[in-house]
């Protein structure tokens, strides 16, 4: 009765679009709706579903699963957000254009065609809430997304957002939205909703990319009430958010359901990249640390975010069609992200596309395609490469090289490299022949930093990590500080200035072998600014010469800056020297170049 009265109304006139209701009930439509809900740093045990961890609540989630399909190795196309959703928006390997890592130029994303700008031309109405990260809020809709309430940076109940439409699915100005009295991930749900209704009565894509559980740990009480007592602090904040995700993916259902709608739109959920658990997950004060173990967990994957490790872009995967899927199904077949856009083009009956690198789902999810979607699955990240087929993977970690066999071993703990040699031979050709068609080319593009080689060491070769203060480093990294005590937390090494030193503060590292002239690239936060520099000595030098330092202005201020300095010194840097202000000062890059612009050293304190 409902769908006949506005079929009648849409008769009249009063609800545009409304008259084709009527006759598209009961039938499956041609061009069927489709939400791609991603979560974020969601590691692959928290999904109750899994059968992991029995701390995890998402009855919402596992509905979408035991009613359509379960994906075990789903994964993403890289272990860091903005790299990760270029590849899902545009269902190409992102390193074709030149989206490597955070940080990266935007430019060659922004040339490319999305999901949505692609759905557009279909007749699809497009719209986003959430987490953007790829670029400027207000410039989302060149993207091809018309509808916009996207909530990039919300930290609790301060929302910063751009929005085009409010939450009672009207028309607005865009512009800024500073304050909002729900929690982020609840606004991210509410504008689903209100995107849903306003939009039933045509198909919609609709992109629902929440920040959650990423850090900052700031889901409010009544979520972290659901999980008493004891566990660690950050679990419980994880936990929360991910169950404030489920709640809002629960009343998407119910929109779905109220308007008719469940039978004809395709839902995916994934998360964007691994957990970062920071190695041993520290339990810092979640409102002190934003830059720790966000409390989520990949566990039985090895690994973490910003590894290409199975930790890192293996992700909770799901896919439901009420009445096209069949439910129950789980699927052991490897996907990834960017079957997601080659999916929707082709439901929306637009031509194939060759530049997508994904392929449709659809035929192997109904049952119509019994073998696996891809015959290899390729990774690149800085300094890492990876390529799956069938069951083995060959990961490549600057000089390390190891070979999985992921069915018998899907948390990589035993290296069959030795065993089986002409595998791992024939894989390395395959992914250089890869590679080679991205921008860079190569295999990888930097020196692995190292953050990432304590990484390897701790995940994959089972050392210990060292203790900030141990005897045998005392920074935990290969900077040493003097006069002045130095620390990475929040994804930054911090450099505290020792008050009962009357020296400037300064940190050095002694490791190098490196050949002069070198460009410095530092990004760099002091409040209280004045000069930064740098000293060098070469090899067979027995101290700091006056003449081989450079000085550059700091500008004071509580953001972060990009301060770069020429590093004039003919011969082998043996020493260097990164003279600070007489203040709190924070370093998240140090990268070492050539005059030519090749990488020749990085040290990355950020692993976001």
């Amino acid at each position: 009765m409902k769908s006949v009265f506005l079929a009648l109304l849409g008769s009249l006139g009063l609800i545009p679009g409304a008259g084709t209701l009527l006759a598209a009930e009961g039938s499956r439509p041609e061009k069927p709706n489709i939400i791609v809900i991603l979560s974020d740093d969601h590691g692959w045990a928290d999904l109750a579903a899994q059968g992991v961890r029995d701390d995890v609540r998402t009855p919402n989630l596992d509905a979408l699963a035991a009613g359509g399909l379960r994906a075990t190795n789903g994964y993403v196309t890289a272990p860091q957000c903005v790299p990760s959703r270029a590849g899902l928006l545009t269902g190409r390997y992102q390193q074709r254009f030149g989206v490597e890592s955070n940080g990266e130029v935007l430019e060659g994303f922004d040339q490319q065609q999305t999901i949505a700008s692609r759905l557009k031309m279909a007749g699809y109405a497009t719209g986003m809430t959430g987490k953007w990260h790829l670029g400027p809020e207000n410039k989302i809709t060149e993207h091809g997304f018309d509808d916009v309430y996207c909530t990039q940076g919300a930290v609790g109940m301060n929302l910063r957002a751009w929005a085009n439409f409010d939450l009672d699915g009207k028309t607005t100005p865009g512009a800024p939205v500073n304050r909002n009295d729900l929690y982020h991930v609840e606004v991210n749900g509410a504008a689903a909703r209100a995107f849903i209704k306003r939009h039933a009565m045509e198909p919609f894509f609709f992109y629902l990319a929440y920040r959650a559980p990423h850090t900052p740990l700031d889901a409010p009480e009544k979520y972290t009430a659901r999980f008493p007592g004891p566990m660690p602090e950050r679990r419980r904040r994880a936990l929360a958010a991910v169950a404030a995700i489920d709640d809002g993916v629960g009343r998407v259902m119910e929109t779905l359901r109220e308007l008719g709608l469940e039978e004809k739109t395709l839902i995916f959920f994934m998360g964007d990249n691994g957990a970062p658990l920071k190695m041993t997950m520290v339990d810092s004060p979640p409102n002190t640390d934003a830059g720790g173990w966000d409390g989520s967990l990949n566990i039985p994957m090895n690994g973490e975010k910003g590894m290409l490790a199975e930790g890192g872009v293996r992700v909770p995967w799901l896919a439901y069609w009420k009445g096209t899927i069949p439910p129950g199904q789980v699927d052991q077949r490897p996907a990834i992200s960017l079957d997601v856009a080659a999916t929707a083009v082709a439901l929306a009956r637009l031509s194939g596309d060759p530049a997508l690198d994904g392929v449709n789902l659809i035929p192997f999810y109904t049952g119509q395609i019994k073998g696996a979607p891809h015959e290899a699955l390729y990774w690149r990240w800085i300094a890492q490469s990876a390529i799956r087929e069938g069951r083995w993977k060959l990961l490549v970690a600057g000089s390390r090289v190891y070979l999985f066999d992921l069915e018998a071993d899907p948390g990589e703990k035993h290296d069959l490299i030795a065993r089986h040699p002409d595998v791992a031979k024939r894989l390395r050709t395959r992914l250089e022949a890869w590679s080679g068609g991205l921008r860079p080319p190569g295999v990888n593009i930097k020196p692995m930093a190292k953050v990432w080689e304590d990484h390897y060491d701790f995940f994959f070769d089972g050392k210990p990590v060292l203790a900030p203060d141990s005897a045998d480093n005392k920074s935990g990294h290969d900077w040493i500080a003097r006069n002045s005590t130095a620390a990475v937390k929040d994804g930054a090494l911090h450099i505290t200035p020792d008050k009962a030193s009357r020296q400037r503060p300064f940190i050095a590292c002694a490791k190098l072998k490196i050949r002069g002239p070198v460009t410095a690239t530092l990004g760099i936060r002091s409040p209280t600014g004045e000069k930064a520099g740098l000293a060098w000595r070469l090899d067979g030098q027995k101290d700091f010469l006056p003449e081989q330092a450079v000085s550059v202005d700091l500008p004071a201020s509580p953001g972060w800056q990009e301060v770069t300095a020429a590093i004039t010194a003919r011969g082998q840097i043996i020493h260097l020297r990164l003279l600070l202000p007489d203040g709190e000062t924070d370093i998240r890059r140090i990268e070492l170049k050539t005059p030519k612009g090749d990488a020749v050293m990085q040290w990355d304190f950020e692993s976001k």
